[in-house]
């Protein structure tokens, strides 16, 4: 029973830092209607610049944040203004093309400056023991910081006169910019906190996990999983649902083989899709 409630509590933890990367993905579909293919990439960017702030200046990565967060907001405003603008109310199709191409052109980038090698950022290790329990402390401070930054984000969208506007663009943007808000700069802004999420959750991930130039792509997929269970453009529905994918994760690890836990994570996401496509909190379209 013990070992089981550990599992479970490790797949909390670990869901905690999924929900950072699936969060600002659900917040891009929510404001634009677009899919961001790119967004591990951006995941991939947060790891190698924790990582080189590691080994070069000797920032752990919890003080590292203080520039990871700001360096790839600039660089998600930057590509929203000059990229992703473009496609917004274009077919769903353009828009899956051109981010496609700007993770292809990020993940061939980082190969040709960082190799393929496989690199990791030796933190901190250990387990801090709970009764019975012993609990990964990497874990324990990623899904901390995870969850402060997510709580952050959802301060914003509720609490702020710029969050209000984006979830009013999100729900009509015709009605918004008739009530004068800025709708592109509303855009803009959803993008680049978006991408400063997932460059955060890079940073946490880059003490859990090796750093390589392709790991955005399976951070991807588990952050579609995510938005799939939880619901399409709903910000709670990601982290219930990020939540749920690290205990389906984790369990299907302990019972059977991490090979195929992966299978279990996707195998899961397209149950969901038959059953009910619109997630656990996304609306059903008319």
């Amino acid at each position: 029973m013990v070992t089981y409630l550990q599992v479970i509590i490790s797949g909390l933890l670990l869901g905690g830092v999924y929900a950072l990367l699936a969060g600002g993905l659900t917040l891009i579909f929510g404001v634009m209607r677009v899919i961001n293919l790119a967004h591990g990439e951006f995941l991939m960017l947060g790891a190698y610049a924790s990582y080189y702030l590691f080994m070069r200046l000797g920032l752990n990565p919890i003080v590292s944040l203080l520039l990871t967060l700001p360096l790839m907001f600039l660089i998600g405003w930057v590509a929203q203004r000059f990229l992703v603008t473009r496609v917004v109310r274009a077919p769903l199709l353009t828009s899956l093309l051109l981010t496609y191409g700007v993770s292809l052109a990020l993940t061939g980038g980082a190969q040709a400056l960082f190799t393929n090698d496989f690199r990791s950022v030796p933190f901190m290790s250990g387990a801090v023991n709970v009764g019975e329990l012993a609990l990964s402390i990497p874990r324990l401070v990623a899904c901390g910081i995870a969850l402060v930054l997510t709580a952050a984000a959802q301060y914003f969208l509720v609490r702020t006169r710029w969050g209000k506007a984006l979830r009013a663009t999100s729900q009509s943007a015709d009605v918004a910019l008739a009530c004068g808000i800025d709708i592109d700069r509303a855009r803009t802004l959803a993008f680049a906190i978006a991408v400063a999420l997932a460059g955060a959750a890079g940073t946490l991930t880059s003490f859990l996990y090796t750093v390589y130039p392709e790991m955005g792509r399976t951070f991807m997929l588990k952050a579609f999983a995510v938005i799939v269970l939880g619901g399409m453009g709903s910000f709670p529905g990601a982290f219930l649902g990020a939540l749920a994918l690290g205990v389906i994760e984790s369990t299907a690890g302990y019972l059977t083989t991490t090979q195929v836990a992966e299978a279990v994570i996707y195998v899961t996401l397209l149950g969901m899709l038959l059953l009910r496509p619109q997630g656990f909190f996304g609306l059903k379209e008319a």
